[in-house]
C-alpha cells in the first residue's frame, strides 16, 4: 500500500519562501491564499534564542478531520493517503476549514486580484479558477503531477515531472517527497537515519508530513520518541509578534456571527419544542410555543445556509455524509423535526407531541456534536462542550417557556408555572456545574486569548444566567401577585446568559490551533537542538 508524505528537514530550510512562490506559480492560488507557507518561529530566551524555518500546509492526514465532518462528502481520501477536495460538491460551509487543526484550508468567496478588483492582470484572467470560487481549497500534493508520473513510469519523489512543485523549487533541499511505506523511498531513507516529529500530533490526526530536527545518534536513535531530558525541558509558550507572528493561534474567520446565529437560535428552539412537549403532555396549550420553536430552529437554519459559499447547492449536498458528519445529521433530524414539531403544534394529541420533542432534543444534541467535531478550534473540541451546549440550550428552551407563557398559555395554572420555574432553575444549576468543569478543562489546554475571552464572560454568564433566575424564582413564592412577571424575567436572564455564551464561544473564543515545534532543529553541532516552541498557549 502506497502512502505519500512529505518531509521537512527544519536543518536546512532557510525561510525563502521559494516553496511558497512555486505553489502560487503552479496551482494560480489568488492573493492571500497560501497553499504552502514558510513561518518564521522565534523560541528560547536571550541570549539562548533560535530561530526555526518551519514549511506548513495540508498534512494529508490517515485520519483527517475534514474529510469526517464535510457533509457533502466533497473531501475525500486517495488509497495512497492524500486527501482531496471535489469543487463540484463542496457547499461552502466552512466545517472542515475549522476541523483542520494546521489551518491549511481556505474559501474565497469572490474573486481576488493582485491590483484590486477589476483589474485583472493577463495572467490572472487566463488562470483563475471559477469553481474555486465559495468552496474550500488546500494543497493536494500536486496529485496532477504525480498521476502524470505514475502513469508514464516515473517515481515522485525522484523524477521533478512527477514530484511536488514544492519539493523541486527547494533550494535548500529542505523538502523531500515520496512513499513512507517505501523503504527505498527518498522520504523513507531520510526518516531511517534522522529524529522527527509531526505537528500537533496529540490531535490524534496521524499527519503525513514529518519535521527533521537532528541526526540520529546512538544514544537518541532515530524516530519520533524523545528523552527524558528533552521531554523535561519547558516547551516556549511566549510571544505573539515580530517573528513569531502568524504561529501563535488566531481567531477563526470561516464562521461568523450567522453561525453563531445557527446555534443560539437553533438551540432555544429545540430547547422551547423540548419544554413545550413535556408540558403539553400535561395539558399546555402547543401552538404557539410549536410555532416560536419552530421559527427559532428555522431562522437558525436560514442564517448558516446565507454562510454557505454555494447556497444554491447547499439544501441538496448537505445530506450526503451522514455516516460521519454531524452537519448531515443536524440536518436530516431538522426535516422531521419540522414536520412533527408543526403537526403537534396545530393537531396537539399525545402521539405526535413526543415526537416533536424527541427530534428537537436529537437536533440540539446534534448541534453540540456539530461543534466538538471541530477539532482545529481547542475551546469547542473539549468533549465538556457538549453536556454544555445540550444543558444551555434545554435552559433557554424552559426559560423561553416561562417568557411566552402570558400570550402563549394566558390560562397556564399557577402550579404549572411553578413546577416550570423550579426545573429552569435546576438546569442553570446544572448549566453553572457544566460551565465550571469546561472552563476548569480549556484553562489547562487552549490558547490564551480564548481562556481570556470564557474568563470575561464568567461574571455576565453566572449573574445573569444563574443568580438572577434563582432570586426570581424564589421571589415566585413570596410576592405570588407577581409571579407571572418574575418568571418571565427568569426565563429571560436564563435565555439571554445562553445567547452571550454562544456567541462568545463562536465568536470570541474560537481561537484555532496555531503551530507548533516539539522540538528546535540541530544547527551545526549534533545535539545542539533546544526546547520546542507553542507560541500563545496557556
Amino acid at each position: 500500500m502506497t502512502r505519500w508524505a512529505m518531509v521537512a528537514d527544519l536543518r536546512r530550510c532557510v525561510g525563502c519562501q521559494t516553496c511558497t512562490a512555486s505553489c502560487k506559480h503552479t496551482n494560480a492560488t489568488v492573493p492571500g491564499v497560501q497553499w504552502r507557507k514558510v513561518l518564521d518561529l522565534e523560541s528560547g530566551t536571550f541570549p539562548n534564542v533560535q530561530r526555526t524555518f518551519i514549511p506548513v500546509g495540508c498534512q494529508h492526514c490517515a485520519d483527517p478531520p475534514c474529510m469526517h465532518v464535510c457533509p457533502s462528502t466533497a473531501t475525500k481520501q486517495r488509497p495512497d493517503g492524500i486527501v482531496t477536495i471535489d469543487y463540484d460538491l463542496c457547499i461552502g460551509c466552512a466545517y472542515c476549514a475549522v476541523a483542520c487543526p494546521y489551518q491549511a484550508r481556505f474559501k474565497v468567496d469572490k474573486p481576488l486580484f493582485a491590483y484590486g478588483p477589476g483589474k485583472r492582470m493577463a495572467n490572472e484572467a487566463q488562470r483563475e479558477d471559477p469553481a474555486r470560487r465559495g468552496v474550500a481549497q488546500k494543497c493536494t500534493f500536486c496529485t496532477d503531477r504525480i498521476d502524470y508520473g505514475l502513469s508514464h513510469g516515473l517515481t515522485p519523489g525522484v523524477d521533478p515531472v512527477a514530484t511536488p512543485a514544492c519539493v523541486n523549487s527547494c533550494i535548500a533541499d529542505a523538502l523531500h517527497f515520496g512513499d513512507a511505506e517505501d523503504p527505498e523511498s527518498p522520504v523513507s531513507k531520510l526518516l531511517a537515519e534522522t529524529r522527527y516529529f509531526r505537528m500537533h500530533d496529540e490531535v490524534g490526526t496521524n499527519p503525513g508530513f514529518h519535521y527533521v530536527w537532528a541526526a540520529a545518534t546512538e544514544e537518541n536513535p532515530a524516530g519520533e520518541t524523545l528523552s527524558e531530558a528533552e521531554r523535561a525541558e519547558p516547551v516556549d509558550k511566549s510571544g505573539e509578534s515580530g517573528a513569531t507572528r502568524g504561529v501563535a493561534p488566531w481567531h477563526q474567520a470561516h464562521w461568523d456571527a450567522r453561525a453563531a446565529g445557527n446555534f443560539t437560535f437553533g438551540g432555544t428552539g429545540s430547547g422551547l419544542m423540548v419544554a413545550a412537549g413535556i408540558a403539553a403532555l400535561f395539558g399546555s396549550p402547543m401552538l404557539v410555543y410549536g410555532a416560536a420553536a419552530l421559527a427559532l430552529v428555522g431562522l437558525g437554519l436560514f442564517l448558516v445556509w446565507l454562510e454557505t459559499g454555494r447556497p444554491l447547492r447547499a439544501p441538496f449536498n448537505v445530506f450526503v455524509n451522514p455516516q460521519t458528519s454531524w452537519m448531515t445529521r443536524e440536518s436530516m433530524v431538522a426535516g422531521p423535526l419540522f414536520v412533527f414539531g408543526a403537526a403537534a403544534a396545530w393537531f396537539s394529541g399525545p402521539v405526535l407531541v413526543p415526537f416533536a420533542a424527541i427530534f428537537a432534543a436529537a437536533f440540539l444534541y446534534c448541534q453540540a456534536r456539530l461543534v466538538n467535531a471541530s477539532r482545529g478550534i481547542p475551546a469547542w473540541r473539549d468533549p465538556a462542550s457538549v453536556p454544555l451546549l445540550v444543558v444551555t440550550g434545554l435552559a433557554e428552551g424552559v426559560g423561553a417557556f416561562l417568557l411566552l407563557a402570558p400570550w402563549a398559555a394566558p390560562g397556564l395554572p399557577a402550579g404549572a408555572r411553578t413546577a416550570a420555574a423550579i426545573v429552569l432553575v435546576a438546569l442553570v444549576v446544572l448549566r453553572a456545574w457544566a460551565w465550571f468543569t469546561y472552563r476548569r478543562n480549556v484553562a489547562a489546554d487552549a490558547p490564551v486569548k480564548a481562556v481570556e475571552a470564557l474568563t470575561g464572560l464568567n461574571p455576565w454568564f453566572i449573574g445573569l444566567g444563574v443568580v438572577v433566575p434563582v432570586v426570581a424564582v424564589a421571589a415566585m413564592f413570596v410576592a405570588s401577585d407577581f409571579a407571572v412577571t418574575v418568571a418571565a424575567i427568569a426565563g429571560f436572564t436564563a435565555m439571554v446568559a445562553g445567547w452571550m455564551f454562544k456567541f462568545t464561544l463562536i465568536l470570541r473564543a474560537g481561537y484555532n490551533q496555531g503551530f507548533a515545534i516539539v522540538r528546535a532543529p540541530e544547527r551545526g553541532v549534533i545535539g545542539s537542538g533546544g526546547a520546542g516552541a507553542k507560541p500563545g498557549w496557556s
